[in-house]
């Protein structure tokens, strides 16, 4: 859950309305481990679920019983006023789609954005799905899409710019044909939702603010197979591509580490990675 204009947020931590960002220790590394994994491990548990004919909002159950099952609490539920556990996000709706009475059907291919709160920490990621067989277009936005996340973290290391994250994603990205969406980007965390620094998914190398040892934020670049424009539905809350182009998306919560990163929402089964159905 990544709206680009966040100061507009009410509730959100000190350290955001100051412009500051968190540097974290070593303790909080291990605090935002626990949180990330959880956070896979209930993506891992939908995987099987993601069949032709399920309601979304069955998924949404099933996540939200399998967070609370496990002693957290799902970050989303209640989240200014949302009222599901995680975002569904089917085919042309980029992000933050609204779990309810739709039914995914073959090829469709789908976003869960999933965040769990532990002992106070976020662990944020989602991942796409294909629903059945898929177009080989789909796949192909869905493989792109993941690259361009291996990409972007690539470049995170002391000493880099938020820019050569985004420089890292778009280039590739356009360079494959497709495009990145402006409107949303990545967000500081830890023991709050959503703080700085805004991780944008485009740029200039050697823009934006110095990464340091301690920072934490996602990476979650919205990739469109058409143009990169999109626009909110009446809602408030789902974003769709104005030209109806399918769209993708894979988000990483991350730590910078003395050396370079630390990624805190790998699955322990490793289907964070397609091929994974």
């Amino acid at each position: 859950m990544s709206n680009i204009d966040l100061s507009a947020v009410a509730g959100l931590d000190a350290d955001y309305r100051t412009g500051q960002i968190k540097i974290h220790t070593a303790a909080d590394f291990e605090g935002m481990r626990v949180a990330g994994k959880l956070a896979a491990e209930c993506l891992d548990m939908l995987t099987p679920h993601v069949v032709p004919g399920v309601v979304t909002d069955h998924l949404d159950t099933l996540a939200r019983e399998f967070i609370l099952d496990h002693g957290a609490i799902p970050a989303c539920l209640g989240y200014r006023g949302y009222t599901k556990t995680t975002c569904i996000s089917p085919n042309h709706i980029v992000c933050h789609g609204i779990p309810g009475e739709r039914t995914l059907r073959e090829g469709d291919i789908a976003n869960i954005d999933v965040t769990v709160i532990v002992d106070g920490w976020h662990g944020d990621t989602s991942r796409m799905y294909g629903v059945g067989p898929v177009a080989p277009r789909a796949k192909r936005l869905i493989d792109v899409t993941y690259e361009a996340l291996d990409r972007g973290l690539a470049a995170v290391k002391p000493g880099a710019r938020t820019g050569d994250i985004g420089h890292a994603i778009q280039t590739y990205v356009e360079s494959m044909r497709c495009s990145v969406v402006r409107d949303f980007c990545g967000h500081g965390l830890g023991k709050v939702f959503h703080a700085l620094p805004n991780i944008v998914h485009y740029g200039k190398p050697g823009g934006g603010i110095a990464l340091k040892p301690g920072m934490f934020f996602t990476i979650e670049p919205m990739i469109n197979l058409g143009g990169y424009g999109v626009k909110v539905l009446s809602d408030g809350w789902t974003a769709v591509t104005r030209d109806r182009s399918l769209s993708a998306q894979f988000e990483h919560s991350v730590g910078v580490t003395e050396t370079g990163v630390e990624i805190f929402t790998l699955s322990p089964k490793g289907l964070h990675k397609p091929p994974y159905v």
